[in-house]
């Protein structure tokens, strides 16, 4: 089994765009925006401001309360619309349930809309209009199928979940007609019948159910491909933090059948804040 090192294809495409990024005449700037003070959330976005200083792209975080109001929230956001220094906006899901991500991912201008979500990105997806801008977790997982030589065209790939922002956009992508993708594609989710037969049938199967350890062994063929999306955090007494991360798929049981395979961590994580830089230089581009 071949492993596919996420944390190894980022660092090529990183240092590829910061050599990019020191020839411009000016400086890329990308706004973070965070409500409350969910854990993960944190993490995610202190990970994804270190990324932005070492490729040289100039980041900011706005920060605000649990209970902030829509309005207030969706006035800020009209503000980096408008601010030219400002190339990319990305609001950090989850939201709080009183704020509508759906009104909130619309808000953010589609030239600057780094994460892909706004209804205009999605729509030039749809169409396979290579102007709009991708979500980066369904870019960062082409990008790992093509770097390890994975041949999808034709192929079947079935995807477990069906969410905004890794599910339904990847299948779009896959199954684009366009050279290396041109991808049969699946999507499975809880309410799926006879769900072993279809992951047996798969060439490729992409996990991202948010199911901790889901994917087994004997739901997929000899040789199949896994890239597993799922980051889990469960119980560990042996870990100083109390627990350890795992994917969607249980790495140890689909080892041995896999011909290749992410790990957790390491796979795709990476790879989705190194695509995050990518857009960002593109919105620059486009703002420019």
């Amino acid at each position: 089994m071949e492993l596919i090192d996420g944390n190894l294809v980022s660092r090529k495409i990183l240092s590829e765009l910061a050599e990019e990024v020191a020839r411009l005449s000016g400086i890329p700037k990308v706004v973070f925006i965070r409500v409350g003070n969910h854990p993960a959330s944190i993490s995610y976005l202190n990970k994804k401001q270190k990324v932005a200083s070492e490729v040289g792209i100039r980041s900011e975080l706005l920060a605000f309360s649990e209970d902030v109001e829509e309005q207030a929230l969706l006035a800020q956001i009209d503000l980096l619309n408008a601010e030219k220094s400002v190339h990319g906006i990305l609001v950090q899901a989850p939201l709080p349930s009183h704020l509508s991500e759906q009104t909130v991912f619309n808000r953010v201008s589609p030239l600057k809309d780094v994460d892909g979500f706004n209804v205009i990105n999605i729509g030039k997806l749809f169409q396979e209009d290579s102007a709009g801008f991708v979500p980066c977790t369904p870019l960062g997982i082409a990008e790992l199928l093509e770097q390890s030589e994975v041949n999808i065209e034709g192929k079947h790939i079935v995807i477990l979940g069906r969410s905004l922002i890794v599910g339904k956009p990847t299948a779009l992508l896959l199954m684009q007609r366009a050279k290396k993708r041109n991808a049969t594609v699946t999507i499975c989710h809880s309410k799926t019948e006879n769900l072993f037969e279809l992951t047996r049938m798969a060439d490729v199967v992409v996990a991202a159910m948010g199911k901790p350890l889901f994917l087994k062994g004997n739901m997929i063929k000899k040789g199949a491909v896994v890239i597993d999306v799922g980051i889990n955090r469960v119980p560990d007494a042996s870990k100083s933090t109390g627990y350890k991360l795992v994917g969607d798929v249980d790495f140890n049981d689909v080892t041995p059948i896999a011909s290749k395979m992410t790990p957790v961590p390491g796979g795709v994580g990476p790879m989705t804040v190194t695509m995050l830089m990518r857009n960002t230089l593109r919105a620059y581009y486009l703002n420019n």
